[in-house]
């Protein structure tokens, strides 16, 4: 019963990571468009891109933390 109620709820919170992805997409997603607005822009752009995508992971691997958690220490 532990177990299976262990592996709902790691299942339940790898939904972050399909997320996470979504977020990932739309930074890179934005900067394409940006650049394409506006060209001599681009570095400036590239670092804040670098920047959301570096948040938008952080958030992923503290649910797959949340994950190993459920899993082995619960």
């Amino acid at each position: 019963m532990l177990e299976g109620a262990k592996s709902m709820g790691a299942g339940a919170a790898t939904i972050a990571s399909a997320g996470a992805a979504v977020g990932i997409g739309n930074v890179f997603s934005s900067l394409i468009h940006s650049v394409a607005r506006n060209p001599s822009l681009a570095k400036q752009l590239f670092g804040y891109a670098i920047l959301g995508f570096a948040l938008t992971e952080a958030i992923a691997l503290f649910a797959l933390m949340m994950v190993f958690l459920i899993l082995f220490v619960f």
